[in-house]
């Protein structure tokens, strides 16, 4: 009798702060804030007719209440964990726009999904048990925790894939960059050069880095900008080793070209160590599988035989 008031009471707890969310973000209930009243006042464009709208960007009663919740939800998550300044560099550096707004909203998403698939999932055990309303609970927390924690999870894995697919491309990008330097071109000319010739995540950089030099920056800023957007140590020191040649008239052809040295020294000591760790995953099935069954086929007639003389 307990057990079910419990539940009971569980029920209509989840149940009414369901119904005061959904109340609570209604049009109607929600207040504009300041932003919202002065934005419209301050815009240099008009806005766009509605029938010109492709009709992509999905409209009625559900987006209406959807998106201001989501977007506090959004703000709750950033009061939570924080970490502004880390994910606008993860966004960088994975060649996102830095926008952190959008990033906890695609949390909040996550979230909500991980929740849906942690209480179906806790449902049907309980369903399956005939336990109480407990493990639904629990198991909708973790979902919740589990989809948050996974979008930061991905984008940090984004970043560190485009960062290993940029150090694959900068040897190849610094000696043809060396080649055109050294065939009477110069430092801007050389990346033009380039950036028509080559494609990938470093050539999307440098074409970055030439509107920023055509929209009025000089090179060394922009070369500087690329280097603060990216999170790989040796494009911040062939970075730093064009800046010093060109600020200082030394020849950049043999500075692109021992940057490029060390490039590939560096990724070949990668390797290296990619390998011995993998040396030592490899021993783990000759340890625990391998080892043991040879022992076995070894020990398994002596014994039979050391039986049977008994």
């Amino acid at each position: 009798m307990t057990g079910t008031v419990l539940e009971g009471a569980l029920l209509g707890l989840v149940g009414g702060l369901g119904l005061w969310l959904v109340w609570a973000g209604l049009p109607l209930n929600r207040r504009p804030g300041l932003a919202d009243r002065v934005l419209p006042y301050l815009r240099d464009t008009p806005r766009p007719s509605r029938l010109l709208d492709d009709g992509r960007v999905p409209r009625g009663a559900l987006r209406i209440i959807a998106t201001p919740l989501v977007r506090d939800l959004a703000r709750r998550v950033e009061r939570v964990m924080g970490g502004a300044a880390s994910v606008r560099s993860r966004q960088l550096r994975a060649g996102l726009a830095p926008d952190v707004d959008r990033f906890r909203a695609e949390q909040v998403l996550w979230g909500v999904g991980g929740a849906v698939a942690g209480a179906a999932l806790g449902t049907g055990l309980a369903v399956l048990r005939g336990s109480s309303v407990v493990p639904v609970l629990l198991m909708t927390g973790i979902g919740l925790g589990l989809g948050i924690a996974g979008a930061d999870y991905l984008l940090g894995v984004r970043a560190t894939r485009r960062e290993r697919r940029m150090l694959a491309e900068f040897p190849t990008v610094a000696e043809l960059l060396a080649l055109a330097v050294g065939a009477g071109e110069g430092a801007v000319g050389a990346l033009e050069r380039v950036c028509r010739l080559s494609d990938g995540e470093l050539a999307t950089e440098l074409r970055r880095c030439l509107a920023d030099a055509r929209a009025g920056a000089n090179l060394p800023t922009a070369l500087q900008g690329l280097a603060d957007r990216s999170g790989l140590p040796s494009l911040r020191r062939f970075v730093d080793g064009v800046v010093v040649a060109v600020q200082r008239g030394t020849p950049l052809g043999e500075v692109l070209r021992a940057q490029a040295q060390d490039v590939r020294e560096e990724g070949r000591r990668h390797l290296m160590e990619a390998g011995g760790k993998k040396e030592i995953v490899m021993m783990v099935p000759v340890v625990f599988l391998i080892l043991p069954v040879t022992v076995l086929f070894l020990v398994f007639p002596g014994f039979t035989l050391f039986r049977f003389t008994l």
